[in-house]
């Protein structure tokens, strides 16, 4: 009579074979590769170009520093003339400009935004101080520099604004995975994002305001914006799940943590990034929210109309597509066989599990 020996212990674990190997190796190094140059590439090719700035005074005066900044920088600045000082303050307060060179009274001054953008302000100081030497005579120390919208005596630097970017872009990745892990249901999920969101927002913004002193203004305001960006990334992540299954979460987790958090900005300003990627930046979540929490916390709101929009096209695109694929499951036919609930067992379908 046959007997069936069990295989050999070596057989049973045979080494994975060496191809396998190469695989692997081939595409951790792509893996790395790609975050490298997603996270990187946009710091080592940040540079000042097309900065919008206003330049206050006479146009005799006005025209010999935008002579000056275009030879001494070229293609660094967005100039846009103004008549006096206060149409300059009034440019950098609306967000339409970074900063201004005001040449317009008796001794030139430079008027700057550090809560825009420390790193702006500060290129902006240095160009106005030599111009003003180099056109009216001044010398450099004793060119007037003035900074109408400063960042917190608390975090004078901005650093708590810069690096809570990631964690506000995790908070929305994480809470899409949880959710979608431990809750049935998509009005559950909804609510379970649009309820963290909430929380988030307040705790979040309580933390950078009144702990580590990175915000100013409204702190209703500024928790209301990292409520809406922690929504809009939850939201769009659960919808890609609902819409597309796992695979959803990696384009979620591409698109917010590869493409947008090191596109946001946060750190310096759109404008810095190189080519077209300040631009794409700003139409995703982590740049629209860092966008839009520098205009609540340091503007009265001003040039918050673009990030809010951006902001609420995102969520209602989540909020669509989780809907979308909810309906899409309700009318797919039950297997053959099961009932959607019956009183014997009280068991529901698993469609119902989407409600």
């Amino acid at each position: 009579m046959a007997t069936n020996t069990p295989a050999p212990a070596d057989e049973a674990q045979a080494p994975s074979p060496w191809t396998q190997v190469a695989v692997s190796v081939a595409l951790l190094t792509v893996i790395i590769s790609t975050l490298l140059t997603a996270f990187a590439w946009p710091a080592v090719r940040t540079t000042v170009q097309d900065v919008p700035i206003a330049v206050a005074g006479p146009a005799a005066a006005a025209d010999r520093v935008v002579a000056a900044l275009e030879q001494r920088q070229p293609g660094a600045f967005d100039i846009t003339r103004v008549a006096d000082t206060a149409a300059a303050e009034a440019a950098v307060r609306d967000r339409a400009a970074y900063g201004a060179i005001d040449v317009s009274g008796s001794a030139p001054q430079v008027i700057v935004a550090s809560a825009a953008s420390s790193t702006i302000a500060q290129a902006l100081q240095s160009a106005g101080a030599t111009l003003a030497q180099a056109t009216s005579g001044a010398p450099a120390a004793g060119v007037t520099v003035r900074d109408v919208a400063p960042l917190p005596a608390d975090d004078p630097r901005g650093v708590g604004l810069s690096a809570g970017a990631l964690p506000l872009v995790m908070g929305g990745l994480l809470a899409a995975l949880l959710l979608t892990t431990r809750l049935r249901g998509t009005s559950r999920r909804l609510a379970g994002a649009l309820g963290f969101a909430v929380t988030g927002g307040l705790a979040m913004a309580a933390i950078l305001q009144f702990w580590f002193g990175s915000l100013s203004g409204s702190y209703l305001a500024n928790a209301g914006v990292v409520a809406l960006s922690i929504a809009a990334t939850s939201l769009t992540v659960l919808g890609l799940e609902s819409f597309l299954g796992y695979p959803g979460f990696a384009i979620g987790g591409v698109l917010m943590m590869l493409i947008g958090n090191p596109l946001s900005a946060n750190g310096n300003a759109p404008q810095m990034l190189p080519g077209w990627s300040g631009e794409l930046g700003q139409l995703l979540p982590p740049g629209a929210a860092g966008t839009l929490l520098r205009s609540t916390a340091f503007f009265d709101g001003n040039g918050a109309a673009k990030p809010v929009t951006v902001l609420a096209v995102w969520l209602v695109a989540g909020l669509l597509l989780c809907v979308v694929a909810a309906r899409r499951v309700a009318r797919r036919p039950a297997p053959a066989g099961t009932a959607a609930e019956t009183p014997a067992t009280g068991t529901a379908s698993p469609v119902a599990s989407h409600g």
